[in-house]
């Protein structure tokens, strides 16, 4: 495993009201986790990137639900941060239950 890690995947937003303030801050205190640099961008859009750590940036993607979204990261925990955080985008029930995101507790 290198130090400079890339790992760049789609997901596509489950919870009803799509990525509103309350699943946006759970992602943002999810990207916080880790030490890889993190991108979100809307599929459709990809070179619109956002800062994966801003939940402002978050929210001006207007991704609501089904909207499929591209998160990147690079780093050291590229691969762990994308996964994680498509998980919490996935999760229907992300936006209800600050524990809900696939195991990705806050």
């Amino acid at each position: 495993m290198s130090a400079a890690e890339r790992c760049e995947r789609v997901f596509t937003v489950g919870a009803e009201l799509g990525l509103h303030a309350r699943p946006a801050g759970l992602f943002v205190t999810l990207a916080k986790r880790f030490e890889a640099t993190i991108e979100v961008a809307r599929a459709d859009r990809e070179r619109d990137w956002v800062d994966g750590r801003s939940i402002l940036s978050l929210l001006s993607l207007a991704a609501g639900h089904g909207v499929r979204l591209c998160i990147r990261a690079e780093g050291i925990d590229a691969v762990a941060a994308v996964e994680a955080l498509g998980r919490l985008l996935e999760d229907p029930k992300a936006s209800l239950d600050p524990a809900a995101g696939g195991g990705a507790a806050v």
